[in-house]
């Protein structure tokens, strides 16, 4: 079993999307930053969602993101998983992150994503939906999740487009 160990969040005040993933990936592990499987479709979605390229450098993209309004973090903190596959957690290893603290942080939060069924899981099994909230399962981004292709994806993740602060 590897030790998976989430990211810091990013997020500024004024964001009003929370996009949840469920713990980094050996590759995300490897390079420090969120989504970094050169196969996810997180980076190319986003980049087209809120108007970047997707070939900037990790902290521009972070940087846009916030821009847009867009927080990044993982529900759980701390876990023990085999491998990237969000399958093989262990689920009596999962330490969450405080979720709510952070939520707490951005008074113009007006929706939680989670990217893949995962993190809601997860979610769900840690936490107590905040009433004011809209919570939205989207399609993970993650290779492994191969039964859509990246138009589709985006397809769906193009419904937090109305909560996004994109020059038009």
């Amino acid at each position: 079993m590897n030790l998976s160990q989430s990211f810091e969040p990013v997020w500024h005040p004024k964001c009003r999307v929370l996009v949840l993933g469920s713990s980094p990936g050996l590759a995300s592990l490897k390079a420090q930053s969120y989504y970094a499987h050169p196969r996810n479709a997180f980076w190319p979605i986003m980049a087209r969602l809120c108007g970047f390229e997707s070939g900037l450098s990790y902290c521009a993209r972070l940087e846009f993101l916030k821009v847009a309004g867009v927080a990044l973090w993982d529900v759980a903190q701390l876990c023990e998983r085999q491998g990237s596959l969000d399958a093989n957690i262990r689920q009596q290893s999962v330490e969450p992150n405080d979720i709510e603290w952070l939520a707490g942080q951005m008074p113009d939060l007006q929706l939680i994503a989670f990217n893949g069924g995962a993190a809601e899981q997860l979610y769900k099994r840690h936490f107590k939906s905040p009433p004011p909230l809209q919570f939205k399962l989207m399609p993970s981004t993650s290779p492994a999740h191969a039964s859509l292709s990246l138009e589709q994806k985006y397809e769906y993740w193009s419904e937090l487009q109305k909560y996004l602060r994109v020059p038009g």
